[in-house]
């Protein structure tokens, strides 16, 4: 198995003069997810080299066993400092993509034309693909092939507007996932705030928040492996 995880480039919180990124524990849970069940892992993000950390997600609060884990292990740091560029990754050299989230991919993943071209291909391709928290929010300019959204008529998750009105940030996110999805005809499901919670439509695979990262993570080896118990 070769799995791309793409991370967020994008530090600024709108104009807040607030820091973010990536959140720790939505790349770190899934990573050794990943890592645990054998693949070959490639890190990627649209400026290359190292992705921001949402500062927030490093606070002692949200840590947990895997996050630990990461901080104890050089290569994963050396990987993380390293992403390629997102540009230069070829799809066809994936079985899956996996995208975490913070609220970074709300500014420059979500607008990224490389993004939106290697989430199009995989899908084309027939291949799964999950995304985390905010990561869904990528999504919002992704076309089928008949042109229409992607996440038209299909079932998704994504950071829900009670979660964004709860960390004070409804005002300051360029959009709110739960809203866009809707307005794009997408059948928007969620569960109880910070509850993990995965929408597995076809192959694609959203959750809600990021108690929900690992098991995102653990339905793409499902899907992957052809072990869907």
């Amino acid at each position: 198995m070769k799995i791309l995880m793409v991370l967020t480039s994008h530090d600024q919180l709108g104009n807040t003069g607030n820091k973010t990124g990536f959140w720790l524990e939505e790349f770190a849970a899934p990573y050794y997810v990943f890592k645990d069940a054998g693949a070959e892992i490639v890190l990627a993000s649209p400026a290359g080299g190292h992705p921001p950390l949402d500062p927030k997600s490093d606070l002692p609060d949200f840590q947990t066993a895997m996050t630990a884990r990461f901080k104890t292990d050089a290569d994963a740091q050396l990987a993380l400092a390293n992403t390629v560029k997102l540009d230069t990754v070829n799809p066809a050299a994936f079985d899956t993509v996996f995208y975490p989230g913070g609220h970074g991919p709300l500014w420059d993943l979500a607008e990224s034309a490389h993004s939106i071209r290697l989430i199009e291909s995989v899908d084309q391709a027939g291949k799964p693909m999950g995304f985390v928290c905010h990561a869904p929010g990528v999504l919002r300019h992704v076309k089928a092939v008949n042109g229409e959204p992607l996440i038209k008529g299909k079932r998704v998750t994504g950071f829900t507007n009670s979660e964004e009105a709860a960390v004070a940030l409804t005002d300051v996110v360029p959009f709110l996932i739960e809203d866009e999805f809707l307005a794009s005809g997408a059948h928007y499901q969620k569960g109880p705030d910070w509850i993990p919670f995965v929408v597995e439509d076809g192959n694609l695979i959203t959750g809600q928040n990021p108690a929900s990262s690992e098991a995102v993570a653990k339905r793409l080896i499902s899907k992957l492996t052809g072990n869907n118990s």
